[in-house]
């Protein structure tokens, strides 16, 4: 696929991790690699947590990123109206959303094995209490 593609991949990135690098990585070979970064707001009410780091800081740390063209704010559930809107001409996800469905083409990869942000923020809260101790 040429460059000129625009390719979304929609993520809430709320601890980054080598998991989201890969992901981005494999993302970036159809395209320009556009990412939908859930807001602080969506992330409360979807997921039940403030994130540790703040959508602006997120964004900035993905902007970063070698494989990553633009970072635009999305909701927890992206739909078709933000794939039309945003004129994306492929969707890239974790396997994990393979039961989404958009108007234009999706890619599902297989998640990073034993990775995750909840992941990490539980082992950062168990050793953060075993430090208490």
């Amino acid at each position: 696929m040429k460059k000129s593609k625009k390719i979304l991949v929609d993520m809430s990135a709320s601890i980054i991790h080598h998991g989201h690098i890969r992901l981005l990585k494999k993302a970036s070979k159809y395209g320009k690699v556009i990412i939908g970064l859930t807001t602080d707001k969506d992330l409360k009410k979807f997921k039940n947590f403030n994130p540790e780091i703040k959508f602006r800081n997120r964004a900035e740390i993905l902007k970063s990123i070698k494989y990553v063209y633009k970072v635009i704010p999305s909701n927890y559930i992206v739909d078709d109206k933000f794939v039309t809107k945003n004129k994306i001409n492929l969707v890239i996800n974790g396997a994990d959303y393979k039961n989404r469905k958009f108007k234009v083409r999706s890619i599902y990869f297989d998640r990073t094995k034993n990775i995750s942000s909840s992941i990490i923020r539980k082992r950062a809260a168990k050793n953060y209490e075993k430090t208490k101790k």
